[in-house]
């Protein structure tokens, strides 16, 4: 998998329901970092399977830091549940306009149960990357590449007496 580096990328989400978080661009130094790092290539990983066997192209393309952004709001969204992050059973799809393919599953911890349930959603990118040049777009022929939008939603397992 191929990591673009773009700049002044903003990252849109269509269902956001953690908008109670404010979202920062660092984020602080602490025993959170290497769970969202951890989790951040994990999502990598997933992505990568999925190319061979879900998507079958030869390259997936994918925003810089995208896949980090995906993992701190997880771990907000974690932050408020039992388990925590533990709890967690994530499925990912993708959505290339025409049809959406569901690419994989992970249960963060399977020896845990979960408590809640998160649903991304990747989107192709139907403009393309019209700043690639004439030699690299002739290479990825192939090729998908993964619109920074992007839908992240949390679904809870469970009922608590504050609900």
């Amino acid at each position: 998998m191929e990591v673009l580096p773009i700049t002044n990328v903003k990252y849109n989400t269509n269902k956001i329901e953690d908008s109670e978080w404010e979202f920062t661009t660092e984020f602080p130094e602490s025993e959170e970092s290497p769970l969202v790092e951890a989790l951040s290539q994990r999502l990598e990983a997933e992505l990568r399977t999925a190319k061979r066997s879900h998507l079958s192209v030869g390259e997936v393309l994918l925003p810089n830091g995208l896949t980090r952004e995906i993992a701190e709001r997880m771990f907000r969204l974690a932050d408020s549940e039992p388990c925590g992050l533990r709890g967690c059973t994530l499925y990912i799809d993708f959505d290339s306009g025409d049809m959406k393919t569901k690419l994989s599953t992970i249960k963060c911890d399977p020896a845990t149960p979960s408590t809640f349930e998160v649903y991304l959603t990747l989107k192709q990118a139907t403009a393309g990357w019209n700043f690639l040049p004439q030699f690299i777009k002739k290479i990825t022929r192939g090729s998908v590449m993964i619109s920074p939008d992007y839908e992240l939603s949390k679904k809870k397992l469970y009922r608590s007496s504050y609900d």
